[in-house]
């Protein structure tokens, strides 16, 4: 098999021992749907942190250091009384 057969593989495998493993221990679907929704959230803000971290990174540096360091109000500048 290709190692990418075996990844797909493993995975359905590891779900499927989970699956057991929690209906086994009273778990029940609806539980378990919870779960996954959960890891699915977690998983989709990871990606989404590491895009924005990347797009970060790709910023030059002297505009990223202007932005951190900008201490004007965010809704635009106002004239003193």
């Amino acid at each position: 098999m290709m190692p990418a057969q075996l990844d797909v593989k493993g995975t359905k495998i590891l779900a499927k021992s989970l699956f057991k493993e929690l209906r086994g221990n009273g778990y029940s679907t609806n539980q378990i749907l919870s779960l996954s929704t959960e890891l699915i959230d977690l998983v989709t803000q990871d990606i989404k942190d590491g895009h924005e971290a990347a797009a970060a990174e790709s910023e030059p540096i002297p505009a990223r250091a202007a932005r951190l360091f900008d201490d004007r109000p965010k809704d635009g500048w106002r004239a003193a009384l």
